[in-house]
């Protein structure tokens, strides 16, 4: 079943509040004042009557009560001089309870039963005191909210990276959460400076073409993605969404790294085809081809102590003359083999068969027998009396 709303807002680039037209004819602009949470309130008609469903809405429809009359607009220009005096009154008090608070909107209702300050801070504010002292001067409700930096950029009329006015402050209405994954899918940098507002949080129009990145990127293939080509196989190096490409890494015929642009399209062709094309480049299949006949040639060849013995002997000089390195070769061949410790102990020729001396210690002096006495230089033991 289908409901007829009309968009109210409240303030020039605000949040838009569906409310119940009933038989009252409203067009785009035009003045009315509604029952809100808050009691009555004046505001601006953001578009006209639509019929939507019934199962979209979240919440029951206030009612618009009436177009607003030229005694509305004049009291609605007598709040507006309350909210500038209010605001004066509010820096001086908190100046004075040495609050660090700053003041961004103050929001005097309709019915003139309360006053909202809006303010940021950088931490948690007591500000108990202030509220009562606020209370005594205007004898309404007081109430104090504290922003975020993106409302409060929103509220001053600043200058994006763009060179243009920011968007929140221009016509958002509402903000919606921007992640950094959105800068990642749109392969943008993920330097702070180039993707923050002036607010310092993540920029808003990260959100503007993120519907048609989540779209495309169910089309795109990801990157290290491998399929045939008619040149050989390739792999995806890097995506061009918004062109709809593909750069891809392939092997051209000096066996050097190609990069080559494909689009959807084409790679379409090439999984439909695939089977026609080769596995490996075309050139290298030809190099396979050529090493292995080569191989063919080495093993006709003469085994290889053959090829290096023919060349010691083209190098050595005259024919039948054997090279230095073949003598000395001979000579260790010819040379006796070394006597064991036990075997030369036992032949008595222990001298002969002394051990080398460890790598890094001393050669061990042998040991001295008490009986035979101490030997002098002349080589006659000597004994003491």
């Amino acid at each position: 079943m289908s409901q007829s709303v009309v968009g109210v807002r409240f303030k020039p680039v605000g949040k838009i509040y569906q409310f119940d037209p009933g038989e009252i004819k409203l067009e785009l602009g035009d003045h009315v004042i509604v029952e809100t949470a808050k009691g009555r309130e004046y505001g601006e008609v953001a578009y006209a009557r639509k019929e939507i469903d019934e199962n979209d809405l979240h919440t029951a429809l206030k009612p618009i009560l009436r177009r607003a009359t030229p005694d509305d607009q004049r009291e609605y220009q007598e709040i507006k001089k309350v909210e500038a005096r209010a605001k004066e009154v509010f820096i001086e008090k908190s100046r004075e309870r040495d609050l660090q608070m700053k003041l961004i909107d103050v929001e005097f209702t309709f019915d003139k039963k309360k006053i909202v300050f809006y303010f940021a801070a950088e931490g948690r504010v007591d500000f108990r005191d202030l509220v009562k002292d606020l209370a005594s001067e205007f004898r309404v409700r007081i109430e104090l909210r504290q922003i975020g930096v993106r409302d409060e950029a929103k509220t001053f009329n600043g200058v994006g990276i763009c060179g243009r006015p920011c968007c929140c402050s221009q016509w958002i209405g509402e903000f919606f959460p921007v992640t950094i994954k959105m800068a990642k899918e749109q392969n943008l940098s993920l330097n702070s400076s180039k993707i923050s507002g002036i607010c310092g949080r993540l920029l808003c129009c990260l959100t503007y073409e993120q519907a048609y990145y989540e779209e495309i990127s169910k089309k795109m293939p990801r990157v290290g993605f491998a399929f045939k080509t008619p040149d050989g196989p390739a792999e995806v190096f890097k995506l061009k969404t918004l062109e709809e490409r593909v750069l891809a890494k392939i092997k051209n015929e000096k066996d050097e790294v190609e990069i080559r642009s494909y689009t959807l399209d084409e790679l379409d062709y090439f999984k439909e085809h695939a089977d026609e094309y080769p596995d490996e480049p075309v050139k290298k299949v030809q190099r396979e081809a050529q090493k292995s006949a080569e191989k063919e040639d080495e093993s006709k060849k003469p085994p290889r102590r053959e090829r290096v013995k023919a060349r010691k002997t083209k190098g050595s000089g005259e024919k039948g003359q054997t090279s230095p390195r073949k003598e000395q070769t001979e000579r260790k061949e010819k040379r006796p083999p070394r006597k064991s410790t036990k075997e030369a102990a036992k032949e008595g020729t222990r001298d002969e068969a002394r051990k080398k001396p460890r790598r890094g210690g001393r050669r061990r002096k042998p040991q001295r027998n008490p009986q035979e006495g101490e030997k002098n230089p002349s080589g006659q033991a000597r004994t003491e009396s």
